[in-house]
Formats: structure tokens, sequence, C-alpha cells
């Protein structure tokens, strides 16, 4: 796993963290975009518009892969980077 977010940081992907806005206020990846699990379908337009690879993060990686199986649905070149620490150490 960690040489796919590896991977994926090189090729400039954007790390999304699906926390809740609690968990995020407690430490998340510098640079890291905030969208809550169930609001991502709301904003599938705005991830798209990113046009980047994204690696879905959250606390265990439960939520961030039940994201990632939603943004393949829709499209999106994504990985499920697991417990955001995991994403962080490689920034």
């Amino acid at each position: 796993m960690d040489n796919e977010i590896k991977e994926y940081l090189k090729k400039g992907a954007v790390v999304l963290d699906v926390r809740t806005i609690e968990e995020w206020n407690e430490g998340h990846t510098e640079g890291a975009k905030h969208i809550v699990l169930n609001v991502i379908p709301l904003n599938i337009d705005e991830i798209k518009s990113w046009n980047k690879p994204v690696i879905a993060v959250c606390r265990s990686g439960a939520r961030s892969g039940q994201a990632t199986q939603f943004l393949t649905n829709h499209g999106v070149d994504v990985i499920n980077g697991g417990p955001w620490g995991d994403v962080d150490k490689h920034m």
C-alpha cells in the first residue's frame, strides 16, 4: 500500500479526508481537502474538477473505502489510503 500511496503522491494526487469535522480539527494532512463522507455525492463535480488522482483517507480505512468505491464508480482515479496518518508520513 505504501508504494501505491507514494506513486499517487508523485502523480500530484489530492489527499481527500472524509472524516467528520471534529476528527479533522483534531489533526489532518496539510494541504488535504476535507469533504465529509456523507456529502461526497453532492461534491462529485468539484472532485472531478480537480483533474487529479485522489487518495481517500479517514481514521481506519472503512469510510475512505466507501468513498473510493463511490468515486471509482463515477470515473475518478482514486485509491483508498486508509488511515490519514499512513498517508501523512509520506508528505
